[in-house]
């Protein structure tokens, strides 16, 4: 079997899809060394394909001079597809929504969530919401989708229309170095880098109206009326918005001086990948109030490394926690701060979390993903014999 995978975000290893291409890559040569990959990269990110484990092809392709995001639907529509044919692959896998109309080999695409159709005011202006309707109609050309969790799949058939025995959920995984110990060296050069403080409450994530920090700044004012927040003060890690007060973004740090928080919340920017294990470690417990997740990445890296987690209640989440997180309704800022403040102050609570979501955590690694994603090249190569 031959599989020519999209590498559009392999030279951008930090972003989400970044990071699943390469930990599936990495993986399916790991599970089974005799099928034949194919990473297909724009020649911009071939000083990144040292990066490719031994063994596995790659094809770059030159970008016209169009500008960014109209050379990623040229490459998406054009240039990946014409490599997809000059490899003769059977199988071409778009690892993330950006598949092309037509393709020469069977088209398997991971579609990890539907976010723009739920709420467009992710779709932006009139060229992204083209874009939107663009590959959602690629979308229904596949002859599988792979996504992110049961969730996800679900929000698929609705939204797409796409035929759930098509459909697989298969669940992410953390990274290796997301560990109780590994890497533990480091922490307190970790802590003096991004100033933080012996104990604290995290928030590690976006700033977008799906994170609901307007929902857990509330809940930080039952820390605050029961003398909690000086001893645990909530970290907000992230990048940082240009501008704070549109719709997309609402105005944290307004939010934060509304509340008169400003001495219990900070803000510390951007993580680096690599610092992340040591941030999550040296939590008291991780915070995570988004009301709509495709998988929900940072629970599962925070229980792998060992930091309780209370989290919404609502979209993918429960899937990836089960019973190893306090789960609280996303819009009950009462009932988030008094979980935050469980947690926090009861030690047998802390402990019962720690072991639970170190436990949890254990279930899903990128093995499992690429097995079951071989499994699925499998089904449609037998597919299309029959």
């Amino acid at each position: 079997m031959h599989v020519a995978i999209n590498g559009w975000f392999w030279g951008d290893p930090y972003s989400g899809s970044g990071q699943y291409t390469r930990a599936l890559l990495t993986a399916l040569h790991q599970i089974d060394p005799t099928m034949r990959l194919t990473l297909i990269v724009p020649a911009s990110s071939i000083a990144d394909s040292a990066a490719t484990p031994d063994g596995i092809d790659v094809i770059p392709v030159r970008l016209p001079p169009i500008g960014k995001a109209l050379a990623k639907v040229w490459f998406e529509q054009r240039g990946y597809p014409a490599a997809v044919r000059k490899s003769g692959a059977e199988i071409a896998h778009v690892p993330y929504w950006g598949p092309p109309l037509s393709s020469s080999a069977r088209l398997v695409i991971t579609v990890h969530d539907v976010i723009p159709l739920v709420m467009p005011i992710y779709q932006g202006g009139f060229g992204a919401r083209l874009y939107t309707s663009l590959v959602t109609a690629g979308a229904k050309g596949a002859a599988h989708l792979i996504t992110d969790s049961e969730f996800s799949r679900s929000e698929i058939g609705a939204w797409i229309g796409f035929p759930p025995e098509y459909t697989t959920a298969i669940p992410l995984a953390a990274a290796p170095d997301m560990h109780p110990r590994i890497g533990i060296e480091r922490d307190p050069q970790i802590r003096e880098k991004y100033n933080l403080p012996d104990s604290y409450a995290l928030y590690l994530g976006g700033f977008d109206i799906r994170k609901n920090l307007k929902a857990l700044i509330a809940a930080y004012t039952y820390l605050k009326s029961a003398s909690l927040t000086d001893e645990y003060p909530l970290i907000l890690a992230g990048k940082l918005p240009t501008t704070w007060g549109s719709a997309r973004f609402p105005d944290v740090p307004a939010e934060i001086a509304r509340l008169e928080l400003g001495d219990a919340i900070r803000f510390i920017g951007p993580v680096d990948e690599a610092d992340k294990p040591g941030v999550y470690r040296m939590a008291r417990a991780t915070i995570v109030p988004s009301f709509y997740e495709g998988f929900g990445l940072t629970p599962l890296e925070s229980m792998a490394c060992g930091t309780p987690v209370v989290a919404a209640n609502a979209s993918s989440i429960p899937e990836v926690t089960s019973d190893a997180a306090y789960l609280v309704d996303p819009n009950d800022s009462r009932a988030m701060g008094g979980a935050i403040i469980a947690v926090l102050i009861q030690d047998p609570l802390h402990e019962q979390l720690r072991n639970e979501g170190l436990a949890r955590a254990t279930n899903f690694s990128w093995i499992k993903t690429a097995q079951q994603t071989l499994d699925v090249y499998r089904s449609v190569a037998a597919r299309r014999k029959n």
